[in-house]
């Protein structure tokens, strides 16, 4: 991998961003082998559960905007490719068995942030900048907005894109955008030793509560309810068997 280290620690696999002279910022090769990454480790049996952090000062700085003057509508394959690449690397996590811990620090913003929450877990920084600063650059935070929009209120998510301010780690906590606030100097520790935790549970049954979670944070009542009866069902099953 050019710009993605692999560190397996036991079950959990840690994936670091490696662009650190340019704060982690995702260009094409990047974000291409981070979705290759991420699909590979939730194919390894050996693997149960992810880190994703960044090398360096800084977790993720968004999208690197000097590869935008190359991307011209008199290329239009070009520009859709780009953006398919984009929306595959933010819908990965959910589509994903093995859960995903973020490791924050330093610099989280536009597709940084979008990055940082769409893992399953997060643990922040004290004095992480987490924001969407898209409008301060005349450009917009398009695909990372589906994500925050489903994980903090309408008024929260619009104040974080309109206003363009960042967050700290206590502020992102208050706002339900991570888990955990630690010392700049124990994120990495504290996002594995959750991995940790989570890589000892039975693989069929974390993969189930992972699938089945997804499925119902944006169904009715009704639906949800018959998507944790399924499920109830085949633990059920699946327990007698192992017995």
């Amino acid at each position: 991998m050019e710009h993605l280290l692999i560190e397996d620690r036991g079950a959990v696999r840690i994936l670091t961003l490696n662009r650190p002279e340019k704060h982690n910022a995702l260009n094409t090769r990047l974000t291409q082998e981070l979705l290759d990454s991420l699909r590979a480790a939730d194919r390894d049996g050996a693997i149960h559960a992810v880190v994703l952090t960044g090398a360096g000062k800084s977790f993720c700085a968004g999208a690197d905007t000097t590869e935008f003057s190359a991307l011209t509508p008199e290329d239009p394959q070009a520009v859709t490719a780009r953006a398919d690449l984009t929306t595959a690397l933010h819908l990965v996590f959910s589509q994903m068995n093995k859960p995903v811990v973020s490791a924050v620090r330093g610099n989280a913003l536009g597709g940084g942030a979008g990055l940082a929450i769409a893992c399953d877990l997060c643990v922040m920084s004290e004095t992480v900048r987490f924001g969407y600063p898209e409008l301060k650059h005349g450009i917009v935070a398009a695909v990372v907005m589906a994500n925050l929009v489903r994980q903090v209120g309408r008024k929260q998510a619009f104040e974080l894109v309109s206003l363009a301010e960042p967050l700290d780690g206590v502020g992102a906590k208050a706002w339900g955008l991570c888990n955990r606030v630690v010392p700049d100097a124990e994120v990495l520790d504290e996002a594995v030793k959750m991995a940790t935790t989570i890589a000892g549970w039975n693989p069929l049954a974390m993969a189930t509560t992972k699938r089945s979670f997804h499925r119902v944070a944006d169904l009715a009542l009704g639906p949800a309810l018959d998507i944790g009866r399924d499920a109830n069902v085949m633990m059920r099953g699946f327990r007698k068997a192992k017995a």
